[in-house]
């Protein structure tokens, strides 16, 4: 029998028995969720995310708002003795001609975005004087801000106007800051502060303050990002409530608006008829709403219900569920034009992309905020969603912007390069190519 060395450890067996033998230790506590929060974190932060979400974000939200559009619009396309799909028609039509365009957008280059927006601006001035213009212009709902294109199809060059400003002002801050000017206000505020106001003029005239809001909401946007002084930025937004002021306290129309904010009864005179059943629709929806298709306040109860307030449709057929997620796409969508905005060096793609989120997410909450009792009625459509072809086509052309300017930032250009496959058609081709003069230069008998 073998000896064991002096000093050597006595290895004893270890005991038998439930819990009774050594403790390995684990991983820390928390440490499980602290690595899926950091998986988490550089998923969020990959170079394709803000490309993805903007493309899957619009694309769910125009979607739906066919969806909602249908079920919205039909009772009231049979009041005015039309079939129950015509409102749907022409917002699948309208759907159809944008995604031709938001595909040029996202295609073309940013120097042909800078080219077209000079022509897009004079066009829509021309437009929107010309809506001014009696027996030419149209009013509906006491805004004389259209103009028939032909047949029951119309037009509101206001709604361009919000495109034209974006671009042709980042194009104007973008060679100012090349030159380096906008450290003097005067550059900065001249002349996108007189082109902005004419534009506010011309959309005042016909009476839409909703649109005119919009388009305050960009100008204060490109001066933001301009890097304007806390004075002057200042001072532009109280010239703004000034004159705000002004036209709503020499309206009766517009002063009523602001006296249904949060109002839970019709008023005397039937004044906040409009905002109560918004409130009544949303509160009958519950969790889960009541279906597709079956809303009661959309059967005469609730005016503009596949336009302005078609939130509250929604809210009353697909419930808190459907309404937090349709919040959920617009906040995923201005997330990812923020993200699009921040990453770039190009300044002209910076303040365009500021521009654009700006709009669609001011927009949004201006509409959203009017269903909910929270802000005056604006009388502007839920962007991407609400029925309305003249909001629809700019708004759709606007997300092709920000989907260009996503592709382009050098990491989603990685990315998506490295997604190509391998042997593409032409390098296929060229290796076949390749491999045919190789077999016929070979000697017979190695064939």
């Amino acid at each position: 029998m073998r000896g064991k060395a002096p000093g050597a450890p006595v290895r004893r067996p270890a005991a038998r028995g439930r819990g009774s033998g050594p403790r390995v230790p684990g991983p820390p506590r928390g440490g499980g969720i602290r690595r899926r929060f950091e998986q988490a974190r550089r998923t969020w932060d990959r170079p394709l995310t803000a490309y993805y979400l903007i493309l899957g974000s619009s694309l769910l939200i125009t979607v739906l708002g066919l969806v909602m559009v249908y079920s919205a619009s039909m009772i009231k396309a049979l009041e005015l003795s039309l079939p129950g799909a015509y409102f749907f028609r022409k917002q699948l039509f309208a759907a159809a001609i944008g995604t031709a365009l938001l595909l040029v957008a996202s295609r073309m280059p940013a120097k042909l975005h800078r080219a077209f927006s000079y022509p897009l601006l004079v066009g829509t001035v021309f437009l929107m004087a010309l809506v001014q213009v009696p027996g030419i212009g149209q009013s509906v709902n006491g805004n004389q801000n259209w103009l028939s294109v032909g047949g029951p199809f119309q037009l509101q060059p206001s709604e361009f106007g919000k495109l034209a400003l974006i671009l042709w002002g980042a194009d104007l801050l973008a060679r100012k800051q090349d030159k380096r000017l906008l450290s003097q206000w005067k550059h900065l505020l001249v002349p996108l502060v007189p082109v902005a106001f004419m534009l506010l003029g011309l959309i005042m005239l016909g009476g839409d303050m909703g649109t005119a809001i919009i388009l305050t909401a960009i100008l204060f946007g490109l001066l933001w990002l301009a890097g304007a002084p806390t004075r002057l930025f200042g001072g532009v937004l109280g010239l703004a409530g000034v004159v705000g002021f002004v036209l709503i306290k020499t309206n009766e129309n517009r002063l009523s608006r602001f006296s249904c904010v949060g109002a839970i009864d019709v008023g005397p005179n039937g004044e906040c008829f409009q905002a109560v059943h918004g409130i009544y629709a949303l509160a009958s929806g519950g969790w889960f709403g009541s279906g597709l298709g079956a809303s009661v306040e959309k059967w005469g109860q609730l005016p503009e219900p596949h336009t302005d307030f078609i939130f509250a449709v929604t809210g009353e057929e697909l419930g808190l569920v459907g309404t937090l997620s349709v919040l959920a796409l617009f906040a995923a969508l201005g997330y990812a034009g923020i993200r699009v905005a921040g990453r770039t060096e190009d300044p002209f793609v910076r303040y365009a992309a500021g521009g654009v989120t700006t709009w669609i997410t001011a927009q949004a909450v201006v509409n959203i905020g009017a269903v909910l009792g929270l802000l005056p009625i604006a009388g502007v459509p839920l962007p991407l969603f609400s029925y309305g072809g003249s909001a629809l086509l700019p708004t759709m052309f606007a997300v092709g912007l920000l989907i260009a300017f996503a592709r382009d930032d050098p990491a989603a250009k990685a990315a998506l390069a490295m997604r190509q496959p391998v042997f593409s058609r032409k390098r296929a081709g060229v290796r076949w190519k390749t491999m045919r003069r190789r077999v016929k230069k070979r000697p017979s008998g190695e064939r």
